[in-house]
């Protein structure tokens, strides 16, 4: 009995090779499509000039959160295209864009199921507390077994990283609308749909944005610890910074980091009073 070891490792590579061999043809073309999105993103952010793409960066910044946000970020840019970080910097807010995308349509539906069912609720809410509670450099191991090394596997692991805070806010968000609200929309013959998009999400606005900001936060983490298969950009250089023990360049990529998450941080947040407000 003291031998008895149960076969869990065995269970999970059995699944694995399972699914490798029956959804190749699936995996490869999400990572086709995955792949196709952050290139459509990178060349967009370098179509124009690193100097122009950098004031209308600055220009929707001040447009969304104001003149003290906009100036933060003409002075966190500037600093990043100085040091001659900006390159990296564009293929980490690429990642970015793309795995949030990713995550705003899987977890948008998900926390509204959640929201409409207890049924569904029950189930999802332990599959979360899973996804939240295992180590953030588990993740890259099934990104990397399915999707092999490079940027895809990176915003695999982001996604399934950063989903469950989205998940759980829009829940909640909906949850806590008022009875009377839906009691009204009832009233005047709404039907599930209606009653979602025109009283449901609207109250539960500043709830939702909660939770894109959260996601966001730590898909930004995410996307610099996947750095480490293939995902390139800031991650990279911080990488780069640990291996050759250089603190200089690390705390430069570091720095560059920092200058992104505020940015995403405080436009999330703003739109997020602003709907509170509205």
């Amino acid at each position: 009995m003291s031998d008895f070891r149960l076969p869990l490792r065995d269970w999970i590579e059995d699944l694995v090779r399972w699914l490798q061999v029956n959804l190749g043809a699936f995996f490869d073309g999400f990572a086709d499509s995955v792949d196709s999105v952050i290139d459509f993103l990178m060349s967009v952010l370098t179509a124009a000039p690193s100097l122009v793409v950098l004031g209308i960066i600055v220009v929707l910044v001040l447009l969304i959160a104001g003149w003290r946000l906009a100036l933060f970020a003409l002075g966190g840019l500037l600093i990043i295209h100085n040091i001659n970080l900006w390159s990296p910097f564009i293929e980490t807010l690429a990642l970015v864009i793309s795995a949030q995308l990713l995550i705003l349509i899987v977890g948008l539906p998900l926390g509204v199921l959640a929201a409409r069912s207890d049924t569904a609720e029950r189930i999802i809410r332990p599959v979360l507390d899973f996804m939240q509670t295992m180590p953030a450099f588990v993740y890259l191991i099934p990104a990397v077994m399915f999707f092999g090394i490079g940027r895809v596997p990176g915003v695999v692991a982001t996604f399934v990283f950063a989903l469950p805070p989205l998940v759980r806010l829009v829940n909640l968000g909906i949850r806590q609308v008022p009875r009377e609200l839906t009691e009204a929309a009832d009233a005047f013959a709404a039907t599930n749909w209606q009653k979602l998009i025109k009283v449901q999400m609207p109250v539960a606005a500043p709830t939702i944005m909660a939770g894109i900001n959260q996601s966001i936060m730590l898909n930004l983490s995410m996307v610099v610890i996947a750095s480490m298969i293939g995902a390139r950009g800031l991650g990279t250089e911080v990488l780069r910074g640990i291996q050759r023990i250089q603190v200089g360049q690390g705390f430069e990529a570091g720095l560059a980091v920092v200058i992104l998450a505020v940015l995403l941080d405080r436009l999330t947040a703003t739109v997020g009073k602003r709907r509170k407000k509205s």
